[in-house]
């Protein structure tokens, strides 16, 4: 009822009055039945603009670290989420990781519908980056269908880092679904789960016009912290040599 309420009468008015969200593709989301939004990842109000679009309501494996931000706005975070559905979604790997997806799992077989970023966190520079094989392991297992999904210009309206999000039109695509007969009897094999992906990386870049790169979009997070580390400290060195040099 809450989720009901808030979407009809809150979010949804809002989101369609100042960013005017355009569709293309919703009547690909089965009406009924367990079903796979596997979306690329620009923003963190992806998880606004996408449910709000969709008629049925959608509960996303949301990362863990969402449930967990102290103090009165991470309360009020963690009781929206809670309230709405969503699922922690623990990112460590092993039985944590694992527990996160039978809990979608379990959502999909109940006949709901499950939101994933098969990226695994947001794109650092707009393009699209390697899926990770849950969203495989999920759909195998269930066999659901997939629906890949496009969001346009997120990133603009809210890049990382930015809190107050920019208004300006945004859109969101919906592709064909996707089954995966071939690879049911094998849900447990990794081969069979990363082809799965794949295929469903190169529907959502196809739906995106993004340019894919075939690394994981953490990992290259991770290069570009220890690049600007590296880059600090090389400026402050050269900082201190100046210094060094005018006082001589």
């Amino acid at each position: 009822m809450f989720y009901y309420v808030a979407k009809t009468f809150v979010v949804g008015p809002v989101v369609n009055t100042a960013f005017r969200p355009w569709v293309k593709g919703l009547g690909n989301v089965p009406q009924e039945g367990g079903a796979i939004l596997a979306s690329n990842h620009l923003s963190f109000s992806d998880s606004v603009f996408l449910p709000v679009k969709v008629p049925r309501p959608v509960r996303f494996l949301a990362k863990k670290d969402y449930f967990d931000k102290q103090g009165p706005t991470g309360w009020v975070q963690k009781a929206f989420f809670d309230i709405t559905g969503q699922i922690p979604m623990d990112r460590s790997g092993g039985k944590a990781s694992q527990d996160s997806l039978d809990a979608g799992e379990q959502a999909l077989r109940d006949g709901e519908v499950l939101g994933i970023y098969p990226e695994g966190t947001r794109s650092p520079d707009g393009r699209l980056y390697r899926g990770k094989l849950g969203v495989a392991r999920l759909a195998l297992r269930t066999r659901v269908p997939v629906i890949p999904v496009a969001m346009i210009g997120t990133d603009k309206v809210q890049p990382i880092g930015k809190k107050v999000p920019n208004i300006r039109r945004v859109g969101v695509i919906f592709g064909e679904p996707m089954t995966f007969e071939g690879y049911y009897d094998n849900s447990e094999d990794r081969f069979a789960q990363r082809a799965v992906t794949d295929e469903i990386m190169y529907q959502i870049m196809r739906l995106s016009g993004q340019e894919y790169v075939d690394t994981y979009a953490a990992d290259e997070k991770r290069r570009l912290e220890r690049e600007t580390a590296e880059r600090r400290i090389s400026d402050r060195d050269a900082g201190n040599r100046g210094r060094g040099e005018r006082n001589s």
